[in-house]
């Protein structure tokens, strides 16, 4: 797959622009393998210097399927040894894939690549392992979404053929001026969340048998203990530049960013092992439950 990065080039710029045009490719399926494409030929020891003005769209390409409803209107997903329930959980798990990915490759655009710091000009506002390590997240979710599509297709049919939520793309579109914010809700919500439920979707593909959708589950699951954790840490590195502490100010960006609620109960050995332990998110759970 031709790329237009230069991958003798150390022009930000030019990254840039390969990042940017694999957001904007509407193919699911072409999507994730140029994703793929795109981080195996990025050498972690690439130096991105500081970025000139660089302007790319706020919203990622998509095509017209599945599409896009309120949540009360998608497909109840009951786990049965029937493919119907099994095509639809596998569905909508592969739909928040595919927005991992573009969450993923827009934070390292957005964000990183040599991004300038308004508040230190001169400087990028992360150093180059912040884009490195975010177009790796990238690179798993491409891979996710792959192996649930597989699936899918086993199954009789592929990623579009049923409607899909519409709302998860609103926490880009909320946290595009805040990389604080991105990060708390993005990894520290959204991904961690994924840990919570998981082992439960293992234990319900296992008891139908289903042993090849278990063992994508549990691809993804291990892989996303590692993307709570580069968001956390990244996180915590924004706090510790500002002297904030990092409980309170995660939790006053998600009640500011976050659309949903925090809901138990929590993975908490798959959280700590992140990096995410419970003063984090039981103190906010208390706070929604306190409020409904």
């Amino acid at each position: 797959m031709k790329l237009s990065w230069d991958v003798m080039s150390d022009s930000s710029n030019s990254l840039s622009r390969s990042i940017a045009d694999t957001l904007a490719i509407a193919s699911p399926t072409q999507k994730a393998l140029a994703t793929r494409a795109l981080s195996a030929s990025i050498s972690p020891n690439t130096l991105l210097p500081l970025r000139t003005d660089f302007a790319f769209a706020d919203v990622p390409g998509r095509e017209d399927a599945p599409v896009l409803v309120p949540p009360a209107q998608v497909q109840k997903r009951s786990i049965t040894a029937g493919k119907k329930g099994r095509f639809a959980l596998l569905h909508a798990l592969a739909h928040i894939e595919l927005n991992a990915i573009n969450l993923a490759l827009d934070i390292a655009l957005r964000f990183g690549c040599g991004n300038e710091d308004e508040n230190n000009k001169g400087h990028a506002l992360f150093p180059d392992q912040f884009t490195h390590e975010w177009l790796g997240v990238a690179d798993d979710e491409a891979k996710h979404f792959l192996l649930l599509n597989e699936r899918l297709q086993a199954l009789g049919g592929s990623y579009g053929d049923l409607p899909a939520h519409d709302g998860l793309w609103e926490s880009a579109l909320a946290t595009k001026d805040d990389p604080k914010a991105r990060l708390a809700v993005v990894p520290m919500v959204l991904e961690a969340r994924g840990l919570d439920v998981t082992p439960m979707m293992i234990e319900k593909f296992t008891a139908v048998r289903d042993f090849e959708s278990v063992a994508a589950l549990k691809v993804i699951y291990k892989d996303e203990v590692g993307h709570v954790d580069v968001g956390r840490r990244w996180f915590e590195e924004l706090c510790d530049r500002e002297g904030l502490i990092y409980e309170e100010t995660w939790q006053a960006l998600v009640k500011r960013y976050f659309k949903g609620v925090l809901k138990r109960p929590f993975n908490q050995p798959a959280r700590s092992k992140a990096g995410m332990e419970p003063p984090y998110y039981e103190p906010l759970a208390d706070w929604y439950e306190g409020i409904m």
